[in-house]
């Protein structure tokens, strides 16, 4: 099939909508650059647009008609939306997801160090990276400190302009001979990914100044130990009241500094970090807040921990969106066990991700005919896996004919791809976790340059296009015409 630039479908009016759509999603990448950063986003966002929050209607033990609107958060890092449809939740739902998480580095819990009159902080990376690109670039520090007293204190540092910021130091090339003889994957130790947060020794008043046992000064003493370290503590706790231990509760994650920008003479294309997968999430949610009244119950599912498996309370393999379901279902006075499980079988989904753009610098690691192209249009990959599609969901052909007859008639650009050569290719998301319950689920999104890179780069078209075909989807799709 003859791949198209759907740059050329456009009239005056979708270009319009697609330049409005990409100013909110820059914005929405410049607010979110952590999962909590991003629920804070939507919960704020969705509020305004009318919807309620699960926990106080179950408290008010309200009754859903359809037409409401619903969230519900889980620990701060993933969010479900619900839009009750006409039909009885037990036929089934159409649902979006994507996550909110993306490859970063981690503070580790007893981090600060001092080492060659540099403090250091010390950090473990998240999800899936090429540890060289990490070093000497500016880096922002965003997250969270919970003290024992469960006082939260929200980090943000290095997105403002007068803000610091952070780096990595890199060995220069002039001493580097040994270091490029290395492979990719050792040129940058894991550990050797800390960065620096100062240089500068705190410095003690004369009046503070201490005599020893014979009544001599000893100003050395104080000074002499660590103080590039005491320093930042000293800052630490002038600014955010937080002292070295609070460390070991704090979630704080570094990530590029800067904000989203337009690339190309031609500003066709975006460049930001976290695009995996917030430009799936962010379309699936703008999605969410446009769509009418429905046939079916809409779900708009955005987790955390994609990146690292799906694991954990806040990731897909987690009980909080069936639970969510259960208690939706309970307040629509449809609720049994035997109901949540039809409900969910006979839902539909699509699983939104990021594919990998063809590169035509690297083009021998890519199969052309099977491939997503920048400017394509939103992809859809029938499976996606490893190799021989291990840990893959594998769509089944009539849903996906499905999918089709709904995007000819919505006029939806859309292309279809691979992760690369056979036995180069391999990713999962989080589809085969929902095809557990016996679901229609498909991986969709939007084609990425540079993904898992620090600053990822998308195409305006491919985003405006999985944000159209989101819609079509959540009206149409229905698994009784399957």
């Amino acid at each position: 099939m003859e791949k198209k630039n759907t740059w050329e479908t456009y009239d005056v009016k979708q270009l319009k909508a697609l330049e409005k759509l990409c100013e909110g999603y820059r914005e929405f990448l410049d607010n979110g650059k952590t999962e909590r950063e991003c629920v804070d986003t939507i919960v704020n966002t969705v509020e305004a647009a009318g919807y309620r929050e699960l926990n106080v209607l179950l408290k008010e033990n309200a009754a859903l008609k359809p037409g409401d609107k619903v969230y519900s958060v889980w620990m701060n890092k993933s969010v479900a939306l619900f839009q009750i449809g006409r039909k009885p939740m037990e036929a089934g739902m159409n649902i979006l997801g994507a996550h909110i998480d993306s490859p970063r580095m981690d503070i580790k819990q007893n981090p600060l160090y001092e080492d060659g009159g540099f403090a250091y902080l010390d950090t473990h990376y998240y999800g899936g990276v090429k540890k060289y690109q990490w070093v000497t670039i500016p880096l922002a520090l965003h997250g969270v400190v919970v003290k024992r007293d469960g006082t939260t204190i929200e980090l943000n540092v290095g997105e403002n302009e007068d803000d610091p910021v952070f780096f990595v130091s890199d060995l220069l090339i002039h001493l580097a001979s040994e270091q490029l003889e290395k492979k990719a994957a050792k040129v940058i130790e894991g550990e050797a990914l800390d960065i620096i947060v100062g240089n500068k020794p705190l410095v003690i008043d004369k009046k503070a100044k201490k005599t020893d046992e014979n009544g001599k000064k000893d100003d050395k003493k104080e000074a002499a130990k660590d103080a590039v370290k005491a320093g930042i503590l000293q800052i630490l706790k002038d600014n955010y009241d937080m002292e070295e231990e609070d460390f070991i509760s704090a979630e704080l994650e570094v990530v590029p500094a800067g904000k989203a920008r337009e690339a190309g003479f031609d500003r066709s294309m975006i460049l930001a970090y976290g695009q995996d997968d917030r430009v799936c999430a962010y379309t699936s949610l703008q999605a969410m807040l446009d769509l009418k009244k429905t046939d079916r119950t809409v779900c708009c599912i955005l987790v955390d921990k994609e990146e690292i498996g799906s694991v954990g309370a806040t990731g897909m393999q987690s009980r909080f969106f069936e639970n969510a379901v259960a208690e939706v279902m309970n307040l629509c006075g449809e609720y049994s066990e035997l109901a949540l499980r039809r409900c969910l079988a006979h839902s539909c989904m699509l699983s939104s991700d990021v594919s990998s753009a063809y590169d035509p610098s690297y083009a021998s690691s890519f199969d052309k005919k099977n491939v997503a192209y920048l400017g394509g249009g939103m992809v859809f990959n029938k499976f996606t896996g490893a190799r021989g599609k291990s840990g893959s969901n594998d769509a089944n052909a009539e849903y996906i004919a499905h999918i089709r007859d709904i995007f000819a008639k919505e006029k939806i650009n859309f292309q279809t791809a691979e992760l690369g050569k056979v036995d180069l290719g391999g990713g999962g998301t989080i589809a085969y976790i929902l095809a557990l319950y016996g679901m229609n689920v498909i991986d969709s999104g939007v084609a990425v340059l540079n993904m898992h890179a620090p600053w990822e780069a998308t195409s305006k078209a491919d985003i405006y296009e999985a944000y159209r075909g989101y819609i079509a989807f959540a009206k149409y799709a229905d698994d009784e015409k399957i």
